[in-house]
C-alpha cells in the first residue's frame, strides 16, 4: 500500500534550534497524486549500506527526499558535502541550520571511492551553504569534482551549489574544475524570498547562472524551483525569462512539501495538469529539457535526464534547427 515517506534519523541533536520558537503551521493531508512507496528494495539496501560505509551524507536523507526509494534502488544517491548543518535558515529547508565543523581533508577521496563502488555512470553532488569559509566551500566543491574523475573517469557529473553570495572568485574555482551540469536553485518567484529564502538575492543567484556560460558555454545549467508557495503564475512564467536571459539550458519545477510544523506550510497543491501546463509553457520559452511534475527534485532521473540534455544539445545544434 503507499505510504508517504517519513524518514527517521539516529541523532537526536536539535534539528532546526532556530525555528524552535516560531507558531505551528499545520501540515496539510497530501493527495494522491504525490504519495510514494516507503524504501526497503535489495537495491536500495546495498546504496544505504555503502553510502554509511563512508559515512557519507546524501541530500535524499536530510532533506526527506520523497524518491528515495526508487533513486536508491536503482544505485543513485545525490552526495552532500561539507557535512549537515547548513549556516542559513530557509524556511522550506530541512537540513539542519548552526554552525558548521570544519572540512573532512578526505570527503573527496571517499565520496569518489563510493562513486566508484556503486558503479555510477552520473553523479550528483551537493552542499550546505557554507558562509563561514572564505570561498564558501568552492575549492572542496573542486576537488571533489576531479577525484571522482581520477577514481571513475567515465562518470559525468552534476553539482548543485549554494550562490557563493561575496565569495568572490569561488565560483570560477568551480567552473574551472568541469562539471559537467552546473546547477543552482532558485527555488522560489522573487516576491517569496523574504519569507523562504531570506539569506539569498534572487539577481544574484540569476546572474551566478549567467556567469557560469559565460565563463565556460560547453557546461549545462540547470536551476529549478517549488511551486505551492503561494506564488502566481504569471511569476513562475517570469521566472522562466529570467532564467533564459541567463541562458540557462535545463528547467525542474516540483510541488513544495512542508517537512516540519515550523517550515513554511503548504499554500496549495499544484495538481498534475498545472504542471504540464507549466511545463509546455517553459519548452516555449526556449529550454533545452524541462521537468515539471509534482514529485520532480533537482537530482530526481539526473543520469537519464543528462543523457537528454546532450541530445536536445545536438538537435539544435543540427544543420537546419531553428533556434530558441
Amino acid at each position: 500500500m503507499a505510504v508517504v515517506l517519513d524518514l527517521l534519523r539516529n541523532d537526536q541533536r536539535p534539528r532546526h534550534p532556530e525555528k524552535a520558537h516560531q507558531p505551528d503551521k499545520p501540515i496539510q493531508r497530501k493527495p494522491d497524486w504525490i504519495r510514494v512507496r516507503a524504501p526497503g528494495s535489495p537495491g536500495w539496501a546495498e546504496t544505504n549500506r555503502i553510502v554509511h560505509e563512508h559515512n557519507l551524507v546524501t541530500v535524499c536523507e536530510e532533506a526527506g527526499c520523497p524518491n528515495i526509494g526508487e533513486c536508491w534502488e536503482k544505485r543513485h544517491a545525490t552526495f552532500m558535502i561539507m557535512g549537515d548543518t547548513c549556516t542559513r535558515a530557509c524556511s522550506f529547508c530541512n537540513v539542519r541550520t548552526g554552525l558548521p565543523q570544519g572540512l573532512d581533508a578526505d570527503e573527496p577521496e571517499k565520496l569518489a571511492d563510493s562513486v566508484a563502488k556503486l558503479g555510477l555512470h552520473h553523479v550528483v553532488v551537493t552542499s550546505v551553504d557554507r558562509d563561514d569559509l572564505a570561498d564558501g566551500g568552492a575549492e572542496h566543491f573542486a576537488r571533489t569534482i576531479r577525484a571522482i574523475r581520477r577514481v571513475s573517469p567515465s562518470t559525468t557529473i552534476e553539482i548543485l551549489t549554494p550562490d557563493f553570495l561575496r565569495k568572490d572568485g569561488a565560483l570560477e574555482t568551480v567552473v574551472a574544475a568541469r562539471p559537467d551540469v552546473f546547477n543552482h536553485n532558485l527555488e522560489t518567484v522573487p516576491g517569496n524570498y523574504l519569507t523562504v529564502r531570506p539569506g539569498a538575492r534572487y539577481f544574484h543567484s540569476v546572474r551566478l547562472l549567467q556567469r557560469v556560460k559565460e565563463l565556460d558555454p560547453t557546461i549545462f545549467t540547470k536551476s529549478g524551483i517549488m511551486v505551492g508557495l503561494g506564488e502566481e503564475r504569471n511569476e513562475v512564467v517570469q521566472l522562466m525569462d529570467d532564467l533564459r536571459s541567463a541562458d540557462v539550458d535545463f528547467l525542474t519545477i516540483g510541488q513544495y512539501l512542508q517537512p516540519t510544523k515550523k517550515h513554511h506550510e503548504v499554500v496549495r497543491f499544484v495538481p498534475p495538469d498545472e504542471f504540464k501546463g507549466l511545463e509546455t509553457t517553459a519548452y516555449a520559452k526556449g529550454f533545452l529539457l524541462v521537468s515539471a511534475t509534482p514529485l520532480t527534485r533537482s537530482s530526481h532521473h539526473a543520469g537519464e535526464d543528462f543523457a537528454r540534455l546532450k541530445m536536445a544539445r545536438l538537435a539544435r545544434l543540427a544543420p537546419g534547427a531553428v533556434s530558441a
